[in-house]
Protein backbone atom coordinates (compact mmCIF):
# COMPACT_ATOMS: atom_id res chain seq x y z
CA UNK A 1 0.00 0.00 0.00
CA UNK A 2 1.52 3.81 -0.64
CA UNK A 3 2.09 5.33 3.17
CA UNK A 4 1.05 8.58 1.70
CA UNK A 5 -2.08 7.82 0.87
CA UNK A 6 -2.78 5.75 3.62
CA UNK A 7 -1.75 8.30 6.09
CA UNK A 8 -3.86 10.99 4.62
CA UNK A 9 -7.07 8.89 4.90
CA UNK A 10 -6.54 7.95 8.30
CA UNK A 11 -5.44 11.14 9.20
CA UNK A 12 -8.34 12.27 8.39
CA UNK A 13 -10.44 9.71 9.36
CA UNK A 14 -8.81 10.50 13.11
CA UNK A 15 -9.20 14.42 12.55
CA UNK A 16 -13.41 13.75 12.04
CA UNK A 17 -13.60 11.47 15.36
CA UNK A 18 -11.94 14.42 17.76
CA UNK A 19 -13.98 17.28 15.59
CA UNK A 20 -17.25 14.86 15.61
CA UNK A 21 -16.41 14.79 19.85
CA UNK A 22 -15.45 18.51 20.29
CA UNK A 23 -18.54 19.81 18.36
CA UNK A 24 -20.94 17.20 19.81
CA UNK A 25 -19.69 18.43 23.59
CA UNK A 26 -18.46 22.06 22.78
CA UNK A 27 -20.33 24.29 25.30
CA UNK A 28 -23.40 25.98 24.24
CA UNK A 29 -22.91 29.27 25.14
CA UNK A 30 -20.14 31.32 27.37
CA UNK A 31 -18.59 29.66 30.04
CA UNK A 32 -16.83 30.24 32.94
CA UNK A 33 -13.29 32.74 33.03
CA UNK A 34 -12.12 34.49 30.52
CA UNK A 35 -14.34 32.55 27.47
CA UNK A 36 -17.17 35.66 27.98
CA UNK A 37 -14.16 38.17 27.40
CA UNK A 38 -12.97 36.55 24.72
CA UNK A 39 -16.15 36.02 23.32
CA UNK A 40 -17.05 39.38 23.79
CA UNK A 41 -13.63 40.95 22.26
CA UNK A 42 -14.15 38.65 19.22
CA UNK A 43 -17.58 40.15 18.74
CA UNK A 44 -16.83 43.33 19.08
CA UNK A 45 -12.69 43.13 17.82
CA UNK A 46 -11.92 44.55 20.98
CA UNK A 47 -8.72 43.46 22.98
CA UNK A 48 -8.98 41.27 25.40
CA UNK A 49 -6.92 41.81 28.46
CA UNK A 50 -2.36 41.10 28.09
CA UNK A 51 -1.07 39.86 25.89
CA UNK A 52 -4.28 39.93 23.75
CA UNK A 53 -4.73 37.47 21.41
CA UNK A 54 -5.30 39.59 18.28
CA UNK A 55 -5.17 36.39 16.26
CA UNK A 56 -7.99 34.61 17.99
CA UNK A 57 -9.69 37.51 18.31
CA UNK A 58 -9.85 38.15 14.45
CA UNK A 59 -10.16 34.30 14.07
CA UNK A 60 -13.14 34.65 16.27
CA UNK A 61 -14.98 37.46 14.53
CA UNK A 62 -14.79 35.65 11.35
CA UNK A 63 -16.03 32.31 13.01
CA UNK A 64 -19.49 34.95 14.74
CA UNK A 65 -19.73 36.34 11.03
CA UNK A 66 -20.24 32.65 9.24
CA UNK A 67 -22.74 31.78 12.07
CA UNK A 68 -24.73 35.00 11.18
CA UNK A 69 -23.16 37.82 13.16
CA UNK A 70 -25.67 38.03 16.11
CA UNK A 71 -24.72 38.21 19.64
CA UNK A 72 -27.12 35.02 20.65
CA UNK A 73 -24.95 32.53 18.70
CA UNK A 74 -21.15 34.22 19.01
CA UNK A 75 -20.36 31.98 21.79
CA UNK A 76 -21.02 29.12 20.09
CA UNK A 77 -19.41 30.29 16.90
CA UNK A 78 -15.88 31.14 19.03
CA UNK A 79 -16.35 27.72 20.96
CA UNK A 80 -17.00 25.95 17.32
CA UNK A 81 -13.41 27.57 16.54
CA UNK A 82 -12.10 25.97 19.28
CA UNK A 83 -12.96 22.82 18.57
CA UNK A 84 -12.04 22.90 14.84
CA UNK A 85 -8.66 24.67 15.57
CA UNK A 86 -8.20 21.18 18.43
CA UNK A 87 -9.37 18.79 15.66
CA UNK A 88 -6.37 19.95 13.85
CA UNK A 89 -4.73 19.87 16.56
CA UNK A 90 -5.00 16.08 16.79
CA UNK A 91 -4.62 15.96 12.91
CA UNK A 92 -0.90 17.31 13.03
CA UNK A 93 -0.38 15.23 16.32
CA UNK A 94 -1.10 12.11 14.34
CA UNK A 95 1.21 13.18 11.09
CA UNK A 96 3.65 13.59 13.34
CA UNK A 97 3.60 10.60 15.15
CA UNK A 98 3.56 8.45 12.10
CA UNK A 99 6.66 10.23 10.51
CA UNK A 100 8.64 9.29 13.47
CA UNK A 101 7.04 6.31 13.35
CA UNK A 102 8.05 5.16 9.85
CA UNK A 103 11.89 6.28 10.18
CA UNK A 104 11.50 3.84 13.16
CA UNK A 105 11.14 1.14 10.12
CA UNK A 106 12.63 2.31 7.08
CA UNK A 107 15.36 4.64 5.60
CA UNK A 108 14.99 7.45 2.72
CA UNK A 109 13.31 5.74 -0.18
CA UNK A 110 12.29 2.44 1.10
CA UNK A 111 9.11 1.58 1.31
CA UNK A 112 6.94 0.10 4.37
CA UNK A 113 5.88 -3.58 4.47
CA UNK A 114 2.60 -3.65 5.31
CA UNK A 115 2.85 -4.93 8.55
CA UNK A 116 4.98 -2.11 9.29
CA UNK A 117 2.49 0.12 7.58
CA UNK A 118 -0.19 -0.80 10.04
CA UNK A 119 1.72 -1.09 13.10
CA UNK A 120 2.68 2.67 11.79
CA UNK A 121 -0.77 3.36 11.51
CA UNK A 122 -1.95 2.23 14.89
CA UNK A 123 0.66 4.01 16.40
CA UNK A 124 -0.34 7.20 14.86
CA UNK A 125 -4.14 6.56 15.71
CA UNK A 126 -3.72 5.24 19.16
CA UNK A 127 -1.35 8.53 20.15
CA UNK A 128 -3.51 10.39 18.68
CA UNK A 129 -6.66 9.26 19.99
CA UNK A 130 -5.44 8.94 23.65
CA UNK A 131 -4.47 12.99 23.05
CA UNK A 132 -7.90 13.65 21.63
CA UNK A 133 -9.55 12.27 25.09
CA UNK A 134 -7.23 13.61 27.90
CA UNK A 135 -9.16 15.61 30.47
CA UNK A 136 -7.55 18.87 30.12
CA UNK A 137 -7.07 19.11 26.50
CA UNK A 138 -10.35 18.21 25.42
CA UNK A 139 -11.91 20.95 28.04
CA UNK A 140 -9.60 23.27 26.33
CA UNK A 141 -11.11 22.01 23.13
CA UNK A 142 -14.19 23.12 23.78
CA UNK A 143 -14.40 26.51 25.47
CA UNK A 144 -13.60 29.92 23.73
CA UNK A 145 -10.71 30.17 25.06
CA UNK A 146 -6.93 30.75 23.53
CA UNK A 147 -5.32 27.81 24.40
CA UNK A 148 -7.01 25.31 21.75
CA UNK A 149 -5.73 28.08 18.84
CA UNK A 150 -2.26 28.00 20.71
CA UNK A 151 -1.74 24.50 20.55
CA UNK A 152 -2.80 24.32 16.40
CA UNK A 153 -0.29 27.26 16.03
CA UNK A 154 2.39 26.48 18.49
CA UNK A 155 4.18 23.71 15.83
CA UNK A 156 3.98 26.27 13.44
CA UNK A 157 5.89 28.43 16.15
CA UNK A 158 8.44 26.49 16.54
CA UNK A 159 9.53 25.60 13.18
CA UNK A 160 8.31 21.40 13.12
CA UNK A 161 6.50 22.21 9.63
Amino acid sequence: MNFKKVNNITGWLVFAIAALTYTLTKEARGSLWDCGEFVACAFKLGMPHPPGAPLFTLLGRFFIILFGDNPQTAASAVNFMSAMASAATILFLFWTITHFARKMFVKVGETLTNPQLMTVMGAGVVGALAYTFTDSFWYSAVEGEVYALSSFLQPLYSGSF
